[in-house]
């Protein structure tokens, strides 16, 4: 799950900071004229950096909890195909299993598989030892709308 996390997310992450680090391109005047540009010039655009570099420059913004109601977000949804029984969670550990586990009908329990932790270097081989989560937690993501 992380691993194709990191390779999906990373990129993604990296086209969206990719606008704040271009030059706008500066208005000519044809005739002669004094022209008034509007340009932004940040350094970043004429030099290579890391994607950890680019982000690192991103001004923080005040944060702001306002509205936050944790009980407004759904726990799992029912997933791709709410009549299989998975819901998101079941279906996030069924991508990431390395070996499968078995699928048993009603409620899409799952029994056996294996799954790789890169962060531990451990191997599991329960689901219910895996937790599933966001990322960036909803409270942060609120804060920082």
């Amino acid at each position: 799950m992380i691993k194709k996390l990191l390779q999906r997310g990373l990129p993604a992450l990296a086209l969206s900071v990719m606008p704040l680090l271009t030059t706008a391109v500066p208005a000519h005047a044809t005739d002669g004229q004094k022209a008034f540009t509007s340009t932004l010039t940040i350094s970043a655009a004429r030099e290579t950096a890391s994607l950890f570099d680019g982000i690192d420059r991103l001004r923080a913004a005040a944060e702001s909890r306002d509205g936050y109601v944790r009980t407004a977000f759904k726990h799992w949804n029912a997933g791709r195909l709410p009549q299989d029984g998975c819901n998101t969670r079941a279906e996030v550990i069924l991508e990431e299993a390395v070996e499968q586990p078995e699928v048993a009908a009603p409620g899409c329990k799952l029994t056996g598989g294996r799954w790789f932790s890169p962060y531990d270097d451990t191997w599991v081989t329960a689901a219910s030892g895996l937790d599933v989560d966001h990322l960036v937690p909803l409270a942060e993501s609120w804060d920082s709308k």
